[in-house]
């Protein structure tokens, strides 16, 4: 977590960002549109009952049929259907300005696609205007090489091919001398506000003080760590506060060999799930100091913080896991871990 705040009664929340490149093959149908995109061009695909549909679509939406391989060239003109108005642009948008997202029905096509139009101004933007693709100026074969839309000069509001098409983009390369796109790489970006809760929240205020705290349930008596303030068994609350050891033992484990941009803990490291002395469920986290051909179930491990002025509330506070020089815990006594 960053930029942790203690609300009233001492429940942490936090900002979250959930980012990652998502990548994706295309096949045939779509990647003949990103090619055509790449260079500068929009294309269709038309139908048996002779619609086109824009993008193109491998499968008819109304009859469900195959839609075969009749491309035709579309736009760059187009008329907006619909749109909303975005006042404040998150991150990762297509512009960071005020813009409008629309259904934007392109010349010779029968279905609206959607992106972004760049109207200047709210008072702008009204259904029915005529807009144009702004091209990027390097493109590799993607949505995106479509800047945005924007307002045609003298926007009328007909739905014909009138006007000469646009040839944008310097960089465009002829049909024959491109590779066909075969796959996409998309940015995706989630950011909310987590709120911890109670139970969560006293367990991280527990670790900024160097301390792991669980909770014991009422009824059956399992002490939970990391607490959420209830028994999974049970389904009653958990208010009896435990504090625990930060010793423990892998109950099991996972050799990480393959690169994710998403961890930054150097390659190859294990991953596993300690069962704290005292607690009845496992905690995630890495063992380190260790050769991964030792590591094991049963091996007795004990936390590693950051330094005493590091500490907060936040589960890096525990750097990772080292072994110690204690006997094993035999296999069956782990088999009641829930």
């Amino acid at each position: 977590m960053s930029e942790i705040v203690s609300e009233e009664g001492g429940i942490l929340t936090a900002p979250h960002v959930l980012e990652y490149p998502y990548r994706r093959s295309v096949g045939p149908v779509l990647g003949r549109f990103f090619t055509e995109l790449r260079a500068g061009r929009i294309v269709g695909l038309r139908t048996q009952q002779g619609r086109v549909l824009a993008p193109p679509q491998e499968y008819d939406p109304e009859t469900g049929a195959a839609t075969g391989s009749d491309f035709v060239e579309i736009g760059p003109g187009g008329v907006v259907t619909t749109w909303s108005w975005v006042v404040r642009p998150r991150a990762k948008q297509p512009l960071d300005r005020p813009f409008a997202w629309a259904l934007v029905k392109l010349d010779g096509a029968d279905t609206a696609m959607l992106h972004a139009v760049d109207a200047g101004d709210l008072s702008r933007m009204r259904t029915g205007m005529r807009v144009r693709p702004r091209w990027r100026a390097e493109r590799v074969g993607h949505i995106h090489d479509i800047e945005c839309f924007e307002p045609e000069p003298q926007a009328t509001a007909d739905n014909g091919l009138g006007g000469e098409r646009q040839r944008a983009g310097e960089l465009a390369m002829a049909e024959e001398a491109q590779k066909p796109v075969t796959n996409i790489k998309t940015p995706m970006r989630l950011e909310y506000r987590y709120s911890a809760g109670i139970a969560t929240s006293r367990f991280l205020h527990g670790i900024a003080q160097g301390k792991i705290l669980g909770q014991r349930c009422p009824s059956c008596s399992k002490v939970y760590v990391p607490p959420r303030g209830s028994c999974p068994r049970c389904a009653v609350a958990t208010e009896e506060e435990v504090e625990l050891s930060d010793k423990g033992t892998i109950t099991t484990y996972a050799i990480v060999r393959v690169p994710s941009e998403s961890i930054d803990v150097p390659l190859p490291f294990a991953s596993v799930h300690v069962l704290l002395d005292g607690a009845d469920l496992p905690m995630f986290s890495v063992v380190q100091e260790c050769p991964l051909d030792q590591i094991r179930m049963g091996m007795r491990v004990q936390a590693v913080w950051v330094p005493r002025e590091q500490l907060g509330p936040t589960l890096q506070s525990i750097r990772y896991f080292k072994p110690i020089d204690e006997p094993d815990v035999p296999a069956e006594k782990l088999q009641e871990t829930v």
